[in-house]
């Protein structure tokens, strides 16, 4: 058995509650941890597990994610394997697929399951060094981080008796999911529950027969995904038809909480998911005054806020616990109590079919860390009742038609598949896909072109032709 952790790093998702600056075709895990221009959250999850006892990681993103994931560990010079997922489908077909990948090569190679979007400051690599023999007797050890206030937008993990294989190691009583607050203060004052960092540690071997015995129809749906991938010098694409059949659901809901192999450690550090802009506050150094300021900002009077300006001089005056967010193209504006309220207003955004949730202005890029490509163009497109369109790649470059509104079928010469708001089609370069409405109401998409040339390459419907 190989001592090597093999890190594996989930970067799907969009991070709808940091819009303006997280967009569909710019996530958050690609945009810069400190907001002016340093390493990107994946960058920084890559570059936390690197050096003596860990191997090159595994990235596993969506297919046509895999240019600006190349492009950001190129500019951190770090070498990585590559899976695409054709179709999201959380984190449990995710992880699994690596798995799976991994045990090609070694069965038993001990894989490091990282999120690639939260934020970690502290020593994380002695207690995952430290817990690689449980994880290595078959164990699957999850990473509990001690509370240092009670939290409501946080997973818990209650710590029960110590376990036999590894010392700092305990069995796990329950999960609590995101509790209200007076029970959060409870679990906190309790002493004995971890916040749950969705970091986790396994053999490949153990994830596979925990799939075997709790969802095998999962397994056997990766499995196939696998088997019929397209294969690249640099890593795989997941075949799609499969994929579809796997459970759209996170490894903790499909496994975790079923398995009598899990088993918690609890480690001392500064972490937040970053899931929204109340916790860009909180990780942020601040003034007297509470504030976080950055870019052309000003404040007189004001208290507790958050103040994201660009170019563009944003003055906050007699104003307390505020969020603001400027960038070219959208402005937003909210308190602290009403932050989680932002992931409605981008619901909103894509059902009214606004381009402002697929994409920053091309006047003023977003920061997306070092190494990033020019931001692709973005149109808005609309099908009504009945109506088809095809879509077509040009040699250069392939496409990203992001469902927001309606329902619809396509295919692109194989099997036809349904699309819903939230799914994406990827058109693969000098292919075409069509797609039509099967529903009551219109079908509304966002046309991502991914190539460096020929962005207007045409796509025809009965109502929209274009030459």
């Amino acid at each position: 058995m190989s001592s090597i952790i093999h890190p594996v790093v989930l970067s799907g998702g969009m991070g709808t509650r940091l819009w303006p600056m997280s967009r569909v075709a710019q996530p958050k895990q690609f945009q810069s941890v400190d907001g002016v221009g340093g390493p990107s959250f994946l960058q920084a999850t890559v570059a936390r597990h690197r050096g003596d006892g860990f191997a090159d990681p595994l990235l596993i993103a969506a297919a046509s994610e895999e240019i600006l994931v190349r492009d950001q560990l190129a500019a951190i010079e770090t070498p990585a394997r590559f899976v695409g997922e054709p179709v999201g489908r959380n984190t449990g077909p995710a992880v699994l697929a690596a798995a799976l990948t991994l045990a090609k090569d070694d069965p038993s190679a001990t894989m490091l399951v990282l999120p690639s979007d939260h934020k970690i400051e502290g020593d994380m690599n002695t207690v995952v060094t430290a817990m690689r023999p449980g994880a290595e007797a078959g164990r699957i050890v999850l990473f509990g981080v001690v509370p240092k206030h009670a939290e409501t937008g946080f997973g818990y993990i209650t710590c029960g008796a110590p376990t036999d294989e590894q010392e700092g190691l305990y069995e796990v009583s329950r999960f609590i999911e995101k509790p209200a607050l007076e029970e959060a203060e409870r679990l906190v004052a309790a002493g004995d529950t971890l916040w749950a960092s969705g970091i986790s540690m396994m053999r490949a071997d153990v994830l596979i027969d925990e799939f075997a015995k709790h969802d095998p129809d999962t397994l056997a749906a990766v499995r196939a995904a696998i088997a019929d991938a397209k294969v690249t010098e640099t890593g795989v694409k997941l075949s799609e038809a499969p994929f579809r059949n796997a459970a759209n659901e996170p490894t903790e809901r499909l496994i975790f909480e079923r398995s009598d192999r899990v088993a918690v450690a609890p480690v001392s550090v500064d972490w937040n998911d970053v899931g929204a802009w109340t916790a860009i506050h909180s990780i942020s150094p601040k003034t007297d005054d509470g504030n976080v300021s950055s870019g052309e900002a000003m404040t007189f009077d004001t208290r507790n806020s958050l103040i994201r300006a660009g170019d563009k001089l944003v003055t906050v005056i007699g104003m307390d616990d505020v969020i603001v967010v400027d960038t070219p193209d959208a402005l937003l504006v909210t308190n602290h109590a009403n932050a989680q309220k932002v992931k409605d207003a981008v619901t909103r955004l894509k059902a009214d079919g606004r381009s402002e949730v697929a994409r920053h202005s091309e006047s003023a890029p977003a920061d997306i860390g070092q190494g990033g490509r020019a931001v692709p163009a973005v149109s808005r497109r609309t099908l009504d009742v009945g109506e088809s369109a095809t879509f077509r790649g040009t040699a250069s470059g392939g496409k990203l038609l992001a469902v927001s509104d309606g329902q619809g079928r396509w295919k692109n010469g194989g099997p036809v598949h349904d699309c819903s708001p939230g799914q994406n089609v990827n058109v693969a370069p000098g292919s075409s896909v069509e797609l039509w409405n099967t529903g009551d109401d219109p079908l509304r998409i966002f046309e991502i072109d991914l190539g460096d040339d020929d962005a207007d390459a045409p796509w025809e419907g009965k109502r929209y032709a274009r030459a």
